[in-house]
């Protein structure tokens, strides 16, 4: 009963640090590893031999279910039976299990959640692999069989498989089917660092952007969204940033924008040159702001969602994410003008990693990003007349 005589609180067993055995009622035992690891075992004799058993750890079976389960076993092994044959025989397989997690989580998932959390296991991955295996069977190495061939292909997609394993195996701990989980920090260092992926944001042609503009601005969708997307275009501004564009943060007279650092993805303070286009925009947005703080105000006077701008986008045919523009605007800078990589990435926002350049880049070049700002705004303007 304890280390003391007493029986086990729900209190101790959660607050007990010190490496130990624990004593509770019916052989149940708490052992505390060094590295702070908890987990119940019993102690009994089965056909007059000592045996221990495994009962889970404290992290997922609870004192009062580890009691249980001792008590359940201990009545077993009194009639002369052997508890760990009535396990073997009502082990589930994994396929079996999964549906029971299933069923149990069911009622608080979205349809397409359901569906896609057992498809992953069903398809081609989990089941042809360990669906017919007993969750007690099942090795860290059955999981990898699972995951590699998949793991750098359809990372995403293994990912999940494996988080829909664990959850099972947890489940199968809970239960007393096992004392461990083969998809968890067991295989964690044995699977490869999760390749590098690489962000293609749908873009235009640079010379398709100018008409792309025209389709917004011809289009009836609300006016903020019109000018926030034409303003995103003529200032290469991320679609967060501009969506969040303050009126404190604009200086029509300078021709400046002033992006604060948090809300920056650089966590440092931006200026955006302002192009005489540019402020013609906000002039017409400032008409509209029914002093409102947002330059681009919802219809109940909120920032816009990410869903105004790419929905519109997309709504109206055009080929590309907000985000595109940027790329847009880059392979127009490098083919069309002669302004430095410094000045071009400057004016995305983009940290300079040569330090040549961050030599030459140590001020944020404001002014040459000036005048490629009102070129690039005159070149959109070119592109848009007699459309």
């Amino acid at each position: 009963m304890g280390k003391h005589g007493r029986k086990l609180t729900a209190a101790f067993v959660r607050s007990v640090r010190e490496p130990g055995l624990y004593w509770d009622e019916h052989g149940l035992v708490l052992r505390v590893k060094p590295s702070g690891y908890k987990q119940w075992i019993q102690r009994l004799f089965i056909h007059g031999k000592r045996r221990e058993l495994g009962l889970g750890p404290l992290r997922l079976v609870t004192l009062a279910e580890a009691r249980d389960a001792a008590l359940a076993n201990r009545k077993v092994a009194r009639a002369g039976g052997d508890p760990r044959t009535k396990r073997r025989s009502s082990v589930p397989t994994f396929e079996q299990a999964a549906a029971k997690v299933f069923a149990m989580h069911r009622a608080n998932w979205t349809e397409r959640h359901a569906g896609q959390w057992i498809a992953t296991l069903r398809k081609t991955y989990a089941y042809p692999g360990i669906g017919a295996k007993r969750v007690d069977r099942i090795r860290s190495a059955d999981v990898m069989g699972v995951l590699m061939p998949i793991w750098n292909d359809k990372y995403q997609t293994a990912k999940r498989v494996r988080q829909r394993i664990s959850t099972v195996m947890r489940w199968a701990i809970a239960q007393g089917y096992r004392v461990d989980n083969p998809a968890g920090d067991a295989i964690g260092a044995a699977l490869p660092k999760p390749p590098r992926i690489q962000k293609h944001y749908e873009a235009l042609p640079y010379d398709q952007v100018a008409g792309a503009v025209a389709t917004v601005r011809r289009s009836d969708a609300r006016l903020s969204v019109k000018l926030g997307i034409e303003f995103l275009v003529l200032t290469t501004g991320r679609s967060g940033e501009v969506r969040g564009a303050r009126w404190e943060e604009i200086d029509l007279e300078g021709g400046e924008w002033t992006i604060p650092a948090e809300r920056m993805k650089s966590r440092r303070e931006h200026r955006v040159p302002l192009s005489a286009r540019a402020v013609e925009v906000l002039a017409e947005a400032k008409a509209h702001a029914r002093r409102l703080e947002w330059v681009f105000p919802s219809a109940r006077g909120l920032t816009l969602t990410s869903m105004d701008f790419s929905g519109l986008l997309k709504a109206l045919g055009i080929g590309a994410v907000p985000h595109g523009f940027r790329s847009s605007f880059r392979d127009w800078a490098a083919e069309r003008t002669d302004a430095p990589h410094a000045v071009m990435e400057a004016a995305l926002a983009h940290a300079v990693r040569d330090k040549a350049e961050a030599a030459y880049a140590r001020s944020d070049l404001f002014e040459r990003r000036r005048v490629l700002m009102e070129q690039w705004a005159e070149y959109l303007a070119n592109g848009t007349r007699g459309r």
